[in-house]
């Protein structure tokens, strides 16, 4: 039976209806301008209805906005010290503190997200993040030493070198968490000293207006965050070609990290990836059971699956295979679906009628190739593009449900018994971003988390982030790191500068 929320939802506050009814402008030089490009329609994915109406960029109004960046880079931001930078981006975490409720409640009108959901986004990844690099913002150094060869043998010398930041930056990002992803680029950008060019996904645009109203607020130079807006196929592909750009920091699809990348040669600049994960959920017999199974459940359908690190491949030993499987079916079945505005929501919308159809694909997909479905939602009809969990056992490694990035709630479950099959299934997709390990043997779970080829692996924890902790994926779930001190050398580049002291003697 569909859980569907049927209770009343939260009504976003008078000034959200506001935002929502007004302009929704580009940011170019610190001054707002409208699109002069396509017509973009916002639609609420839970209603499936529209919510805002704006403009995207053109090619020349993007040319501006780089050409602001630029600007800035050479002029007053390229100057600043790193405290004064740090004290802007902490004004900056300040008004997104101020403002958390308006922000959350945008996302989840703009994309579905449970209210509850965003609002623990924007505190957690949003101003914490400003926080966090406000402070690297003054420890940015380079080193002194003295060469092992000099330039003529008699000589002495020494080296220094200087951290400086890589230039302009086009930042893509993608629609399923905003705020958090506008931070993840935005904040280690701005504290390197950087510029920036950002661009919204064009299903969820509205989040990245109100950051660039509060680096307005918060005394941010102009030209320094340029907004624009734009279709990924016209102005995300012109960003990545773009020879006033020096790097493309993106997050989405690894379809179109692969066209960024080859777009990016024009210029040779620089590219940070972080794409598609299949990520792993292994349970050994000795875990907390219990404790596993509501981790593994909100793992998968946490966000209605669209999210990276979806723990959308479940590894039970065959020991405890059937208990695993059902509990975590009977989980699932309890999770409440409905307007992301309802207090209790837990399951919103997937983002599009499109996508919706692209999931329902993969499911008749994993029936035909075997798999049999422990649990499977009835079909939910509109308003709302809602799909329901799906549990599937019987998977095997090679099944597409258990190779392919679906970017929705549905589960497939595989059993295993020694560590060297359950490694060689879990390495073998072309992803390579996260997972977690569940045990209480300390030794299987080093040696297992060990084993498993991605950038994060959780023991006993799925998908934990933070501020300091590096975040990225290996093969094709990307390239380069986000957060921690690995975020900020992402926008830095070295110079070496050699000086020679005079002979000795």
């Amino acid at each position: 039976m569909t859980n569907r929320n049927l209770s009343l939802r939260i009504e976003p506050s008078a000034g959200t209806r506001d935002f929502l009814a007004g302009d929704h402008p580009l940011l170019i030089g610190g001054e707002w301008t409208p699109g002069a490009g396509r017509s973009i329609v916002v639609e609420n994915p839970a209603r499936e209805e529209p919510i805002a109406r704006l403009r995207a960029a053109s090619a020349g109004q993007l040319d501006d906005a780089v050409a602001a960046a630029r600007l800035a880079l050479s002029g007053e931001w390229g100057r600043a010290s790193g405290d004064a930078r740090g004290l802007i981006l902490h004004r900056f975490a300040d008004l997104l503190d101020a403002r958390a409720e308006r922000i959350a409640e945008v996302m989840t009108l703009d994309n579905g997200s449970p209210l509850t959901s965003s609002r623990m986004l924007v505190r957690h990844l949003g101003a914490a993040l400003f926080r966090y690099y406000a402070g690297w913002a003054t420890k940015i150094a380079g080193e002194g030493f003295a060469p092992s060869i000099g330039a003529r043998p008699l000589d002495d010398f020494m080296v220094t070198t200087l951290r400086e930041p890589i230039g302009v930056v086009g930042a893509i990002v993608p629609w399923n968490a905003p705020p958090g992803m506008i931070a993840m680029k935005m904040a280690p950008a701005l504290a390197a000293g950087c510029t920036m060019v950002l661009k919204t996904a064009e299903l969820a645009p509205l989040v990245g207006e109100l950051f660039a109203q509060a680096w307005i607020d918060a005394g941010g130079p102009a030209g320094v965050f340029n907004l624009i807006h734009g279709h990924g196929e016209d102005i995300g592909a012109a960003m990545a070609a773009h020879p006033g750009i020096d790097k493309i920091a993106f997050t989405g699809s690894t379809e179109v990290g692969r066209k960024i990348v080859i777009a990016a040669t024009g210029n040779l600049k620089r590219v940070a990836l972080e794409l598609g994960g299949k990520s792993p959920f292994v349970i050994f017999p000795d875990a907390d059971l219990d404790t596993a199974i509501a981790a593994a459940a909100m793992a998968c359908f946490l966000s209605t699956g669209q999210q990276c690190m979806a723990g959308s491949r479940l590894f039970v030993h065959a020991d405890v295979h059937d208990r695993v499987a059902e509990g975590v079916a009977a989980r699932a079945a309890g999770l409440k679906i409905g307007d992301g505005m309802a207090p209790d929501t837990v399951l919103g919308p997937v983002i599009s009628a499109r996508h919706k159809a692209r999931i329902a694909q993969y499911i008749a997909i994993a029936k035909a190739e075997g798999a049999h479905p422990l649990l499977e939602t009835p079909e939910i009809a509109g308003p709302g593009h809602f799909i329901g969990p799906t549990v599937f056992t019987g998977v095997t490694p090679g099944m597409r449900i258990e190779q392919e990035e679906m970017f929705g709630p549905v589960l497939a479950v595989l059993k295993f018994t020694g560590e060297e099959e359950l490694l060689s299934a879990v390495n073998g997709t072309p992803y390579g971003l996260s997972g977690s390990v569940w045990t209480r043997d300390v030794q299987t779970a080093l040696r297992v988390a060990k084993g498993i080829d991605s950038g994060q692996v959780g023991v006993n924890v799925h998908a934990a982030m933070s501020p300091e902790t590096p975040f990225g994926g290996n093969h094709q779930s990307g390239w380069g790191r986000e957060l921690g001190r690995e975020g900020l050398d992402g926008y830095l580049k070295t110079k070496a500068i050699s000086v020679a002291l005079g002979r000795r003697g």
